[in-house]
């Protein structure tokens, strides 16, 4: 899908377009009621098992574990509503694409694939959008016209003016948290994740201790290496700033250098924040990508160990 195109169309038929492009590719690989982009636990009390060695010690179940006579935990189950709370970077640093697409476009296709598919069964989305001036709060509701609704304010957004103002994902995460969802559920945080890791590492850290929490960091690929094109004129999106930088052979391995350490920097917060993270390209297949995180997770889930319930069988070894 090109978002140049899907943003040149009227309103009503660029969000058909994408509807239908989520759920003809997607649907009949993510079904079941919930998103299965993260697997976690829930809220309800389910089977009980043996305790392993990370458990929660919070999860104990102590009439469980003196009937055994060993130490036992209790399980849960996913409640039956699902609220997601999703992060939206709409700063002027998203404002950029030398791919297929710009990146907020490719930032509206991940929310719209996190609506369309949690959606249907009377879950919740809500959404804080963040610009250079602020925050743009969308409180939690049900239904698909309020999602349409969140997914035309995010097409029409005005581009940002650059200047950091007090537009911050750091603080805007703080802000979720302090105000989101009174209970567990997930946050999507949208987003190149080029401020400084210091500013928003705790907050999405404090974020993820109440939420299953997944990050979908969106890059374009002249942030990660320049083209031998000679003179180039660069400008920060964020500050107006202009440079003009020959491209020779060491300045672009240099930059390819420092690219390269400022996303492992990145992957290093997202992953001491404890979020899973999702790569997203503007030169690539983004509902591909999206595919994969969701077998990746799906693999980790299979292959860990099996969990034995701690009922004795009955009597004849029926169940």
């Amino acid at each position: 899908m090109n978002g140049a195109r899907l943003r040149d169309l009227a309103p009503e038929q660029a969000l058909r377009r994408l509807e239908l492009t989520i759920t003809h590719r997607l649907d009949g690989l993510l079904q079941g009621d919930h998103l299965g982009l993260l697997p976690g636990p829930g809220s309800e009390p389910a089977e009980g098992r043996e305790y392993v060695p990370g458990d929660d010690v919070r999860a104990m179940d102590w009439n469980l574990t003196a009937r055994m006579t060993t130490p036992h935990v209790r399980d849960r189950v996913a409640d039956r509503e699902l609220e997601t709370w999703v992060l939206v970077d709409a700063t002027a640093s998203m404002d950029f694409g030398t791919g297929r697409i710009e990146k907020r476009d490719l930032a509206v296709f991940a929310v719209a694939a996190v609506g369309f598919l949690t959606e249907r069964t009377g879950n919740r989305l809500g959404a804080q959008i963040v610009h250079d001036a602020g925050t743009r709060r969308v409180p939690a509701r049900t239904g698909r016209p309020h999602l349409l609704g969140l997914l035309g304010t995010l097409l029409s957004a005005p581009r940002g003016q650059g200047g950091r103002g007090d537009g911050s994902l750091g603080a805007a995460a703080d802000l979720l948290h302090r105000t989101g969802a009174g209970r567990r559920g997930l946050a999507v945080v949208v987003s190149d994740f080029l401020e400084p890791v210091d500013t928003w590492e705790r907050p999405l850290r404090l974020l993820g201790a109440r939420h299953q929490l997944l990050a979908v960091e969106v890059v374009d690929p002249r942030e990660l290496t320049l083209p031998d094109v000679g003179m180039l004129t660069l400008v920060d999106p964020e500050t107006g700033r202009k440079r003009d930088v020959p491209t020779g052979r060491r300045l672009r391995e240099r930059y390819a250098a420092a690219a390269a350490g400022q996303r492992r920097e990145i992957a290093a917060g997202l992953r001491r924040a404890g979020a899973a993270r999702l790569r997203l390209r503007t030169d690539g297949d983004w509902v591909r990508d999206l595919v994969q995180h969701v077998l990746a997770q799906r693999r980790v889930a299979a292959a860990a160990p099996a969990r034995p319930t701690a009922a004795p069988p009955a009597p004849g070894g029926v169940a």
